[in-house]
């Protein structure tokens, strides 16, 4: 068996008119937030998009939602960006990679439980958040049994969080795709077999 993932064809022209580095975490942020609005404009998924970054603000690997178009309930946007960049730099742990293994994530909403679990797993040293969890849960998302500290729990393992860099351009996504009556995909968590 085999699985795989294509990103829109949009993502390719994003990605070849980024500067080569994008200094400031507002460039970088803005970037994941243009990225997840264009996937809700252009109907090729949900409104989260993620970046991955190196220590120079260049882009390692660009990702945005794409649950509903490839029905795979795993790709969302920071696991898309963590795994592309995992796959470019050639390691599953991206503090192994590089003279200083010093990657950032940029994600667009805070991580949901599951992504929340990818954080650490993938080696990035940073992660900036622009909405917060409770933006999403406000336009029907679930984002999951994620604890009340979980930024404690990244800085406990020394991997530094930032919130709500650009929230209002973020939440302003979330919006958007409420208003165009986009997918809310969650599982019934209420129904018991």
């Amino acid at each position: 068996m085999e699985f795989s993932f294509q990103l829109p064809c949009w993502v390719a022209d994003c990605f070849e008119q980024t500067p080569p580095r994008l200094a400031s975490r507002e460039d970088r942020m803005r970037l994941v937030i243009n990225a997840a609005r264009e996937n809700v404009q252009k109907e090729t998924g949900g409104p989260f998009g993620a970046g991955v970054f190196d220590d120079k603000g260049e882009l390692i690997a660009l990702g945005v939602n794409l649950v509903v178009p490839c029905r795979c309930s795993v790709l969302h946007a920071e696991i898309v960006a963590l795994s592309l960049a995992q796959n470019k730099l050639g390691h599953y742990d991206l503090s192994q990679v590089g003279t200083t293994g010093d990657y950032e994530l940029v994600t667009s909403t805070e991580p949901c439980a599951m992504c929340f679990g990818a954080v650490p797993w993938s080696g990035v040293k940073r992660l900036v958040c622009g909405a917060r969890g409770e933006d999403a849960r406000s336009i029907g998302f679930e984002e999951g049994p994620k604890g009340p500290n979980w930024q404690e729990a990244l800085e406990a393992r020394h991997i530094e969080v930032v919130t709500d860099v650009l929230r209002h351009e973020a939440v302003e996504v979330l919006k958007l795709y409420h208003k165009h009556n986009g997918i809310i995909y969650s599982p019934d968590c209420t129904s018991h077999s």
